[in-house]
């Protein structure tokens, strides 16, 4: 189906932790339907720029520290004056820390819960107004199926996506009368840089190859013994930024290979 102007020309995006992985993903998918970028993150960034750049729409960049609010306030500023305003809000930013609850460092939990969860309530709370008045915007929280279930050993992350849970959808419904939605998306394993580091450590520990650290991986949690890519989770997005999903509303999607259907 070909459409003569892609169907988010005009749009701007902001994807927050997007110089790679899940994030980079989404905004590759969404500027491939003519949306215009604001890059975040902390990995090296001119290679993603230059991808982006080479779709035929605007780019930039911010070095925003997402668990630092004044950095979120100057990251959503700039990105009005740079686009005009913040059409399509995805909250991806996302660290990882694993210990039991009494092992937990507290500086982690703090980390965590800044970055996973309270960097999403304050680039929501600044995006809303110019949505409101535009009444068009999609907010969409990147979860996991970790907002939706436990593992051992992940406290901090699975109460911070829980909390995006909530979030989006006391978000989506006080929003429930306009243009504006908010929609999660409850990713699986993704096999992402942070994931990789997760086989790696399990591959070295077992004494097995890389291959089989993942199937291992894998089989402990998802039925379907695939990752979710970045390229799936991108699709999802520009779905939930389309006109087939104005009235999807406080959802949290999971794209897990079944692990929550159990």
């Amino acid at each position: 189906m070909t459409h003569s102007t892609p169907s988010l020309a005009g749009k701007t995006a902001l994807v927050t932790g997007s110089t790679s992985g899940i994030g980079l993903g989404i905004a590759k998918k969404l500027a491939a339907q003519g949306a215009n970028i604001m890059l975040n993150g902390f990995g090296e960034y001119q290679s993603a720029m230059n991808e982006i750049a080479a779709m035929g729409v605007q780019v930039d960049y911010h070095g925003a520290d997402m668990s630092k609010p004044s950095d979120i306030e100057d990251l959503m500023a700039a990105t009005a004056k740079r686009f005009g305003q913040c059409d399509i809000l995805v909250n991806n930013a996302g660290i990882q820390h694993v210990a039991t609850v009494q092992d937990f460092p507290t500086e982690r939990w703090d980390a965590i819960i800044a970055i996973n969860l309270s960097s999403a309530f304050h680039t929501s709370r600044l995006a809303l107004p110019s949505m409101q008045a535009s009444n068009w915007g999609r907010i969409i929280n990147i979860a996991s199926v970790h907002g939706l279930v436990g593992s051992a050993q992940k406290s901090a992350y699975v109460a911070a996506k829980h909390g995006i849970v909530g979030l989006t959808k006391v978000t989506a419904l006080e929003n429930a009368t306009t243009g504006v939605t908010c929609n999660a998306i409850c990713p699986g394993w993704v096999l992402t840089p942070l994931v990789q580091k997760q086989v790696d450590a399990r591959a070295a520990s077992l004494g097995v190859s890389n291959e089989e650290a993942k199937r291992g991986l894998l089989a402990e949690k998802e039925p379907s013994m695939q990752f979710t890519t970045p390229e799936e989770l991108g699709d999802l997005a520009v779905f939930l930024c389309g006109p087939a999903s104005g009235n999807i509303r406080g959802v949290s999607w999971q794209m897990d290979g079944g692990w929550s259907a159990q």
